[in-house]
């Protein structure tokens, strides 16, 4: 196979087996021992280059098992309608292959095609299709028409396969597939999952979308977080979602190499809006920091304090509508070269920002993710063994530390 890589954050400066007839997806009601959660999501955050008509399959990881599922797409940056038709889902089996015999059809009301709105997303029926916790599914789509341009979230860190000019969206394997590592028009993945199942969704930049992590390995902070949850007795009905964008800032949207809308502009629909939200974890700011150094609009030469007034505004928002919100120190960068070698003045904001975080009682929780990681014998520099090797992203074994650093019988009482 080869590989197509067709986006990059710097465009911003710039379902498991085919049978001998798929299985349709009927809308079967939910249980009402069930409630829907968030499962799996990745948050819309740029376009890539045009697509001709295609087949697509991506792999997610749903974070809590259910009876069903529900996929959501989006055309949220498309200027077009963009037609998605031979939507299917099924469990995964390892490269671009599904597990047989349990091929599912998903259906949008009723029907098994879809036409979506510039600017708008879609939900499918229910498909009944049982997963379990941390299962793995391939989510296939056709769009026969292509798109002028498509929404993505760019940094998947997930293999996704894509064979253009066929409808093979239904096949068991497919091969000849050319393979990028974004998300494609997918957002989200919703489970019914047993009553008293709730969401926790965790929102922040590159480090919490695992930038640096293992390829394919779910090896992001969330991930490690969410199997954290599941080996807990007490915590294995809480979903984890991950609404971390690279890039993104608290405050300003877009502006190169900073992608997309702002976390105070996309609050409502990447995290207050999932189902199921009991908990938020924020771990965020040091974009807005370097950028108040890198670009120049008086609108991005922000102070500490704004970072820390954005933050009071999000808490105001997560407690209005009842949710609790917990926080993370900025991790330490040190050394860090890209996009600009990091300075004192912006040590300086970043320890400000994490001294009221620390102190500033306005959270529900605070996790010290600076202290998990940074190097004690340098404690502006993340230790060496926990550090990809970019002063800036965690390694799996540091991500893994940033998971472990959480209280969940803190967590949980909350």
């Amino acid at each position: 196979m080869t590989r197509l890589k067709l986006f990059s954050s710097s465009l911003w400066a710039t379902t498991l087996l085919f049978f001998v007839s798929s299985v349709m997806a009927q809308a079967a009601p939910v249980p009402p021992s069930s409630t829907w959660v968030a499962g799996w999501m990745a948050a819309p955050d740029g376009v890539g280059p045009a697509l001709k008509p295609v087949t697509i399959r991506q792999v997610v990881r749903t974070s809590v098992g259910g009876t069903s599922v529900r996929l959501r797409f989006s055309n949220l940056l498309g200027t077009e309608p963009l037609i998605l038709s031979s939507v299917h889902v099924a469990l995964h089996a390892g490269g671009g292959a599904i597990v047989d015999g349990c091929d599912r059809l998903a259906l949008f009301n009723g029907v098994g095609s879809v036409t979506i709105a510039p600017g708008s997303s879609v939900a499918s029926d229910p498909v009944p299709l049982p997963v379990k916790a941390l299962a793995q599914l391939a989510v296939s789509l056709y769009l026969p028409m292509g798109a002028s341009l498509p929404t993505l979230h760019g940094n998947g860190a997930q293999t996704a396969y894509l064979i253009e000019a066929k409808d093979v969206a239904g096949l068991a394997s497919i091969s000849g597939a050319q393979i990028d590592d974004s998300r494609y028009f997918l957002t989200d993945v919703e489970v019914a999952a047993p009553s008293g199942t709730q969401t926790l969704v965790v929102v922040g930049d590159s480090v919490t979308d695992g930038v640096e992590s293992t390829q394919d390995g779910n090896a992001r902070w969330p991930d490690f977080l969410a199997n954290r949850l599941q080996g807990t007795p007490a915590a294995g009905t809480v979903a984890v979602v991950n609404a971390g964008i690279a890039g993104n800032r608290v405050l300003n949207d877009f502006g190169a190499p900073y992608v997309g809308p702002s976390t105070l502009n996309r609050f409502q629909r990447d995290v207050l809006n999932k189902p199921g939200l009991r908990w938020i974890i924020l771990m965020q700011g040091i974009n807005d920091i370097s950028a108040s150094e890198l670009l120049t609009a008086p609108k991005d030469q922000v102070s500490a304090q704004q970072i820390i007034d954005g933050m009071k505004l999000l808490i105001a928002r997560a407690h209005a509508q009842g949710v609790k919100i917990w926080a993370g120190t900025l991790l330490p960068r040190e050394g860090a070269t890209r996009p600009l070698p990091h300075s004192a003045n912006m040590e300086a904001k970043r320890q400000a920002v994490n001294l009221w975080i620390r102190t500033g009682e306005a959270f529900d929780g605070i996790i010290d993710f600076d202290l998990a990681l940074r190097d004690p014998a340098h404690p502006a520099r993340q230790l060496k063994t926990l550090n990809s090797g970019d002063f800036t992203h965690p390694n799996d074994a540091g991500y893994m530390a940033m998971a472990n650093a959480v209280d969940l019988v803190r967590l949980l009482k909350e």
